[in-house]
């Protein structure tokens, strides 16, 4: 109502105002300051329009201010004793993606990416030193996946002149060495999936056995892409401290580099044309077989179904918690109060309960394992 009556106003005076510049300004185009070459008509449109703009908004916060719902807002929240924390505080950790560049002998910036060196100036390097200090810890640190026994350890490491793969490695695979082409995603930014099909087509064609991706993220459709022909593409993710390496001991001790495989999953027809989804364990890669098996469920901290995925945004629909210890008693301790087992017992579970068939004809299982880490797989129900 207010909008309606001073648009009443508002709208003549804009007129008028064009006319007098010959000019076709929205409203949102009108200046805040009347320009020194306008005529003086031209002026005191300009004024009263404003005067009149001014007015309409104190109205209309005015009204705001009297009849919409408010609240206030506290950075500083009192504690409720009442209540007891599940989780802990959810924290962000970043860091700064800016670099210093130094200045040469004429005072002209230094670019470490062009020169594919560490710069004389702050210690900072371009893409090379970053891709040759994950190289480094690559080497002695291997690859790790959900059992010590399945660690690729390689036997040699070497740079490879290529445009998405970085380096060859080499592994046993029992008696006989195999060939592992080496991608190294960004280091601040997230691998896409046509990231991997480029470095997976350019492995096949130089003859790897494998593609071993290196990244700090993956998006979540980079997580279904697993093989591309003969190539299997496996996916690690790279510990945040290999932000820092310049300050890590570079022992190999340290799970630098760590493999979560995708989860094997098993779909279900249930009562009234409904479907269930049962989570088997997860795929691992065997180095000393070549082979992909699937280990059971006690790897798994939890996992979550959309039963209705859009391809778009990822929702937890249901969600169970697993784990080898006794979640339960956990639970029980954390909260200081007895837990219906019954109602638990849902939660815990390998096998999730009844739910309709999706309309998109799409459904994505995420699944979290002990350290973290995470993998996302789509599957197509009829």
């Amino acid at each position: 109502v207010i909008w309606d009556k001073w648009q009443e106003v508002l709208e003549p005076l804009r007129e008028k105002l064009n006319g007098a510049l010959k000019n076709k300004c929205e409203e949102w185009e009108i200046p805040r300051e009347a320009e020194d070459t306008w005529s003086a008509a031209a002026k005191k449109l300009h004024t009263e329009w404003w005067k009149a703009r001014i007015v309409r908004q104190q109205e209309i916060d005015a009204s705001i201010a009297a009849k919409a719902e408010f609240e206030y807002l506290y950075d500083k929240p009192y504690e409720d004793k009442k209540k007891v924390r599940v989780a802990g505080p959810f924290t962000v950790e970043s860091l700064s993606p800016h670099r210093t560049l130094g200045v040469d002998e004429n005072d002209d910036l230094i670019d470490p990416m062009k020169r594919g060196r560490t710069s004389e100036v702050g210690g900072q390097g371009g893409a090379d030193d970053f891709a040759a200090m994950i190289l480094e810890n690559l080497k002695t640190a291997g690859v790790q996946q959900a059992h010590k026994e399945d660690r690729i350890a390689f036997t040699a490491l070497m740079p490879w002149p290529g445009q998405m793969v970085c380096a060859e490695g080499r592994y046993l695979e029992g008696d006989q060495e195999r060939r592992a082409a080496i991608f190294i995603g960004p280091e601040f930014g997230t691998v896409q999936r046509q990231d991997l099909v480029q470095a997976a087509r350019e492995a096949g064609d130089a003859g790897f056995d494998v593609l071993i991706a290196c990244a700090f993220n993956y998006e979540a459709h980079a997580t279904e892409f697993s093989k591309l022909g003969r190539i299997p593409v496996l996916k690690a993710r790279m510990n945040a401290d290999l932000h820092m390496a310049d300050d890590l001991k570079n022992t190999g001790k340290g799970n630098l580099f760590v493999i979560f495989g995708e989860p094997d999953i098993t779909i279900l027809p249930a009562e009234n044309d409904q479907v269930r989804v049962i989570v088997n364990g997860v795929d691992v890669f065997h180095p000393n077989t070549g082979e992909v098996r699937s280990d059971g469920p006690e790897g798994i901290a939890c996992w979550f179904v959309d039963t209705d995925y859009n391809e778009e945004s990822f929702f937890v629909r249901q969600a169970y918690f697993l784990g080898a210890n006794d979640p339960y008693k956990a639970l029980k301790t954390t909260l200081k109060a007895e837990i219906n087992e019954e109602a638990w017992a849902t939660l815990h579970s390998d096998t999730s309960r009844p739910f309709d068939k999706p309309s998109s004809g799409r459904i994505a299982v995420k699944v979290i394992n002990h350290l973290g880490d995470e993998v996302m797989k789509v599957f197509r129900v009829p």
